[in-house]
């Protein structure tokens, strides 16, 4: 059991540190980025001059606060990230990644639940569905019933 563990425990060593792998992470990334910061910044526009912000519309402003400036730090990161042709490994940019993308969820249902709550509910529920069908399509792409399937395997 254990050697099965560390076996996998290289095949995801060896998936992360695949060049073109990393490279396509890095453009996908720039696109989710940049389309969030865009979506955050054409959302906010009409919050900038209403007064007083009800809830829903606070919550919106305040998630696109926290987003819209860590969705631009992650994008710049991303030129230096393909320039160097890796990707980094650093915590902190990790747990910045989470919460820009996060936030930016919030923000936009925030937005939908402002115009209509029967909205905002369907895009929260629409966000996890979209979610699971992404997660589920990169599996079948990606992954076959013994972890890699794009990658050959090592002779043990």
């Amino acid at each position: 059991m254990d050697d099965e563990i560390e076996r996998i425990k290289a095949e995801v060593v060896d998936a992360t540190s695949d060049p073109a792998a990393q490279q396509e992470w890095i453009r996908q990334s720039n696109l989710t980025y940049g389309g969030l910061g865009a979506a955050g910044l054409v959302v906010v526009q009409p919050f900038l001059t209403a007064k007083p912000l009800d809830l829903t519309a606070t919550i919106c402003v305040v998630a696109f606060a926290v987003a819209i400036p860590l969705l631009a730090a992650l994008l710049v990161l991303n030129l230096q990230e393909e320039y160097r042709h890796r990707v980094t490994s650093s915590r902190l940019v990790s747990f910045a990644k989470a919460v820009a993308q996060a936030a930016a969820f919030v923000g936009i249902a925030a937005a939908f639940w402002h115009i209509s709550t029967i909205a905002g509910i369907v895009f929260v529920l629409a966000g996890f569905f979209a979610v699971g069908v992404h997660s589920s399509g990169y599996m079948h792409l990606e992954y076959d019933g013994t972890f890699r399937s794009r990658f050959p395997r090592r002779k043990p």
